[in-house]
């Protein structure tokens, strides 16, 4: 008898110990008005405490979820991430208020702020550029989704830049290919510019640099083909004049005042 009682004691102060660990290790959990919890997230954001910020909005949708101000801190939990530069948590914080209140008034923001989320990260062309695709590919949404909003015209722009940026990369792995005498890999790169990127300040190059190619290739008649196109369109570039230069070995910035540019690039292309 005496041994099941010290057996019994042994039990309950073990459980008694587990109890006070677990009050020890983890938090009190206090509920608190939606009204205290959303300013007190306010307040931090302010003060550019973003993270905590970004914990505080989540806290109000955790105690409060039916209430008009979850919504509300769904969005701004997001927009702290952002500020925080946890851009990754900032996109799924939108994806999921996307998701669940489509027909809300500042979804065009939701939008927004996730292609910002990729434009932001945006590297050099020497890098991987999966994340300006994501970038265009978000501004683009937006801007079809919602061309009269107040966020599109900014997106119109930053899409123009993404393009740019894209056609750069295509560019530079053009001109390694072209450098090297791999000009059917470079002529590919270069073609990509002209078809995808055609508003860029990259395509007159691109056209020089397929004459190039292509002359180095002994095809003369696509390189024919391509300078008329360049000299059609960008007849005062300066790669127009390289381009002539390479065709008749001539400088038209020396012998400009012996004879038209334009006269003598049709005498040449015709």
């Amino acid at each position: 008898m005496r041994v099941r009682l010290k057996s019994n004691l042994v039990v309950g102060t073990t459980i008694l110990m587990m109890v006070a660990g677990c009050a020890t290790d983890n938090k009190v959990y206090v509920e608190k008005s939606v009204d205290s919890l959303y300013n007190n997230a306010v307040n931090s954001l302010e003060a550019r405490n973003y993270i905590v910020a970004a914990q505080q909005f989540e806290e109000v949708e955790r105690q409060h979820p039916y209430s008009i101000w979850a919504v509300k801190s769904k969005l701004m939990a997001a927009f702290s991430n952002y500020r925080a530069n946890k851009y990754d948590e900032a996109v799924i914080g939108l994806d999921r208020y996307i998701r669940l209140h489509p027909g809300n008034r500042d979804v065009p923001y939701a939008y927004y702020l996730k292609a910002l989320s990729f434009y932001e990260r945006i590297s050099d062309v020497a890098r991987d550029q999966r994340v300006t695709e994501q970038a265009l590919d978000g501004l683009t949404e937006l801007v079809r989704r919602f061309p009269n909003s107040k966020y599109a015209r900014d997106a119109k722009l930053k899409i123009d830049l993404t393009r740019d940026h894209l056609a750069s990369k295509q560019m530079e792995i053009g001109r390694y290919y072209h450098d090297r005498g791999h000009y059917l890999a470079a002529i590919n790169r270069f073609k990509r510019v002209i078809d995808d990127y055609q508003t860029t300040s990259h395509v007159p190059e691109a056209l020089h640099r397929l004459v190039e190619a292509y002359t180095a290739l002994g095809v003369t008649d696509e390189a024919r083909k391509v300078a008329a196109v360049l000299g059609y369109n960008y007849p005062g570039s300066v790669w127009y004049l390289d381009t002539y230069a390479i065709a008749t070995g001539s400088d038209t910035r020396k012998e400009a005042e012996k004879e038209g540019v334009f006269a003598r690039t049709w005498n040449w292309l015709f």
